[in-house]
């Protein structure tokens, strides 16, 4: 098989960034793939992404490899480095390199540790669509010279169509467990009311009597109500009639 032009691998890039809506998505591996399309595409040695929960915790969702993993694990430990400056901001960060004074006296720990595995410079790229911003995409270079501004718009690109991603399949997800809710709520008032229904018919008693035997016996018992009028229905429960009052 013939080896993909840039152009295509850039196709299949945001074709595999924006395709969230399936069954299994699953999204540390989609995050692994941001990071894998960034090193094919960009000029760069490694990249990182870390997510926001929605607990508002950080986390070293994804990595190119082991060494950039464990950097993104301590720069979450130190509270320092590119990544987590780009993530409340919101802004990105291009190309510093990480002897420069700036590196050196935001991020210390980082720029040292950074330089010890062999990188030269880093640049940031925000998970932002418009006010929201849901985490960050670190790029490391072991190349002298830092990131070109094309790269770190390219890299910007595949971070925006992946957080488009993540933040749709979110509401699909939502959205479907609001609606699983509501089918629920409205299957279990449909049981209720065959219950109510039934027991009043069999009891020769009001619909409003046949209720409040169900929901007595329910709370007797500690039971569901929407359990014990489905258990009516299939003869599995017996409401006893209630105790005559003194």
């Amino acid at each position: 098989m013939p080896k993909q032009s840039r152009e295509e691998r850039l196709a299949t890039a945001f074709v595999e960034l924006a395709d969230t809506l399936v069954g299994d998505f699953d999204i540390i591996a989609f995050l692994h793939t941001l990071a894998d399309h960034c090193v094919d595409l960009l000029d760069v040695t490694a990249a990182g992404v870390m997510l926001a929960t929605p607990q508002g915790d950080i986390l070293d969702a994804a990595a190119s490899d082991d060494r950039t993993r464990q950097l993104e694990t301590d720069s979450i430990d130190w509270n320092e480095g590119p990544c987590l400056d780009c993530f409340h901001t919101g802004k990105p960060i291009s190309g510093i390199p990480l002897v420069h004074p700036h590196a050196r006296t935001h991020w210390p720990r980082f720029a040292h540790r950074a330089q010890e595995l062999g990188f030269t410079s880093v640049a940031a790229a925000p998970l932002r669509l418009r006010e929201q911003t849901i985490g960050a995409l670190n790029l490391f270079r072991a190349d002298p010279d830092p990131l070109e501004p094309a790269q770190l718009r390219l890299g910007q690109a595949l971070a925006d169509i992946a957080t488009i991603g993540i933040l749709q399949q979110r509401a699909v997800h939502e959205q479907a467990i609001v609606s699983g809710q509501l089918q629920a709520a409205l299957d279990s008032r449909i049981v209720i009311e065959q219950a109510k229904g039934a027991l009043a018919h069999i009891r020769g008693i009001s619909v409003d009597d046949a209720f409040h035997q169900l929901r007595h016996y329910a709370r007797h018992h500690r039971r569901r109500l929407t359990d014990v009028a489905r258990e009516v229905m299939d003869g599995s429960t017996e409401v006893p009639l209630p105790a005559p009052e003194q």
